[in-house]
């Protein structure tokens, strides 16, 4: 073999080396690095779900540690949403289950957006105040968050007027389920447009609609004149913004 072929036999023997050993570190440290994901969801799981996982085996065993993490929270909340408990406690309850059925949809559809950590954060947050008692606390006037916008000015206007009004000590799971269907609904449509968002804003408007009924159920005539003299003030300070565009940034709401 001439001295040039020997070269280039030694050089490709060398680059093949040294390309095999980039390799293999890829390798380790992505195995590593799903290592630790993995640890990190058993910790979040963990934390949650106790000794339910032992005791619904087919329930979780062919969920990820995250979703099932989520379905021990699912489980955590309900207590919280019985009749011995407080409007308000019952209220927080159900807007945790709505924002964890939020959660479980984004992580079931692999979505890469922060839809679905938020809504998870917004769950966990409430579930401890509910668990330390502390949920008094918590503002009752939902910020619209970053990954969401105001696109109906109608309802959220209904459902300010409703708190200023103790609408949620009639209604407390129509409340919190019209929110969290309204943030959704509008996040999809930033996202996919206006087919996605349809059937939450649909959704957000019938719980509204069954609170708004319920509340005039209980009251009388001069209550619910109030009640619609408050929507329409509301309404007039949170129709400039909506910008009509589907473009997500958040938005301030707070009572007037």
């Amino acid at each position: 073999m001439s001295k040039s072929a020997t070269t280039v036999a030694t050089y490709k023997h060398s680059l093949y080396t040294a390309l095999s050993a980039v390799l293999l570190l890829t390798s380790a440290s992505s195995a590593l690095a799903a290592s630790d994901r993995v640890k990190a969801n058993t910790l979040i799981s963990n934390d949650y779900c106790h000794s339910n996982l032992e005791n619904h085996i087919p329930s979780y065993q062919y969920q990820s540690a995250e979703q099932q993490a989520l379905s021990c929270m699912l489980t955590q909340v309900k207590p919280y949403q019985q009749a011995d408990k407080t409007a308000r406690q019952r209220y927080w309850a159900y807007k945790a289950q709505a924002w964890l059925n939020y959660a479980l949809h984004q992580n079931s559809i692999n979505s890469r957006s922060t839809a679905g950590a938020y809504a998870a954060q917004a769950a966990e947050s409430i579930l401890r105040a509910l668990q330390e008692g502390t949920e008094q606390r918590i503002d009752l006037y939902q910020d619209i968050p970053a990954m969401s916008a105001l696109m109906r000015p109608d309802l959220w206007a209904t459902i300010s007027a409703l708190k200023d009004s103790d609408g949620i000590a009639v209604a407390p799971r129509e409340m919190a389920f019209s929110e969290v269907a309204l943030i959704w609904a509008a996040t999809n449509q930033c996202a996919r447009g206006w087919r996605e968002s349809g059937i939450h804003f649909r959704m957000a408007d019938r719980w509204l609609e069954q609170a708004r009924q319920a509340y005039v159920n209980a009251h009388d005539s001069q209550a619910n004149v109030a009640l619609q003299a408050r929507i329409i003030r509301y309404y007039e300070a949170y129709a400039p913004l909506d910008s009509g565009e589907d473009t997500c940034r958040g938005q301030a709401l707070s009572s007037i």
